[in-house]
């Protein structure tokens, strides 16, 4: 299906950093491997959009992924009062309000806090943030409001049995906060996306390509959660368990294309309704890989 595989650890850090929680990408082509450590969002998407557009004018297939979600629980572009299909609906808005310069400073708890605002007039249903960022509309503890207020607080994908210790997309602080990483990455998903060099033949599984093998894949990009697999990880001398994370899942993912398995980890879990598929495929994403049925 494809020729080169790329897996990114992202990071939503404040400042320039590398090593331990910082981006890490590993970009496995037939030939060549290459590890790489930016120290900002903005040269980690420089960096990708110049390799991808490489890629795709030399006619490879590329598959990258990402550690973070790509969408939100079903129902939250409708609470915003976005119009058009929900997942690209919320992707502009968010591209739209976070500001993020060349080190590595955002406004996403602003973001967060304008969102809820906008959602509930309160502190929901994002949560986590330093003591300096809450206020009425953004608080630093958890809120335990999703079941009264309408808007689950994880999405479908979450709940399968393959996706043990998967954090909240609302929670935006402390270990696992995986919301920062979105609010500071879907941005930057959108923008390789739409690409000139890209927009062609770039997808995003599963919004443009249904719970499906991608047809005629040029560039695919995939939410991946590495701890899918971190039992079977090694770990790289001198590096963080990140490094070994991204080096692990390219060359998974280059092995089981190999053994004509990696497309059944595009169609998700056999047992989704109709109902489900659809939430799925315009609102809420789904992990790659992830096949196994619900824990309910």
């Amino acid at each position: 299906m494809f020729d080169t595989f790329v897996m990114v650890d992202w990071s939503a850090a404040n400042q320039p950093n590398t090593g331990r929680d910082s981006i890490w990408i590993c970009w496995r082509a037939p030939d060549d491997e290459r590890i790489k450590n930016p120290r900002t969002r903005h040269c980690a998407k420089a960096l990708l959009c110049n390799w991808l557009a490489t890629a795709v004018a030399h006619g490879e297939r590329v598959l990258i992924g990402f550690d973070f979600p790509f969408g939100y629980p079903a129902g939250f572009a409708d609470r915003l009062g976005l119009k058009g299909p929900p997942w690209r609906a919320v992707w502009d808005e968010i591209a739209r309000l976070l500001e993020d310069d060349d080190h590595n400073r955002s406004n996403r708890f602003d973001v967060a806090a304008m969102l809820n605002q906008r959602i509930s007039n309160g502190a929901f249903p994002f949560w986590g943030c330093p003591a300096g960022k809450k206020g009425p509309f953004l608080a630093p503890t958890f809120h335990r409001a999703h079941k009264k207020k309408g808007l689950a607080e994880r999405r479908l994908v979450d709940c399968r049995e393959y996706m043990p210790g998967a954090q909240p997309c609302w929670k935006l602080c402390y270990p696992g906060s995986v919301g920062s990483q979105s609010l500071t990455g879907i941005p930057v998903v959108r923008d390789l996306r739409d690409d000139r060099r890209l927009s062609d033949t770039a997808q995003i599984w599963p919004f443009e390509t249904g719970l499906l093998p991608p047809k005629d894949p040029g560039v695919v990009f995939a939410e991946v959660y590495p701890s899918l697999w971190k039992k079977t990880i090694s770990p790289i001398d001198g590096k963080p368990k990140d490094a070994a994370q991204v080096c692990f899942v390219s060359r998974f993912f280059a092995e089981r294309d190999r053994a004509g398995e990696l497309a059944g980890f595009f169609t998700g879990d056999r047992n989704l309704r109709d109902d489900q598929r659809r939430i799925i495929e315009t609102e809420e994403a789904w992990t790659l890989g992830v096949t196994a049925p619900s824990n309910g």
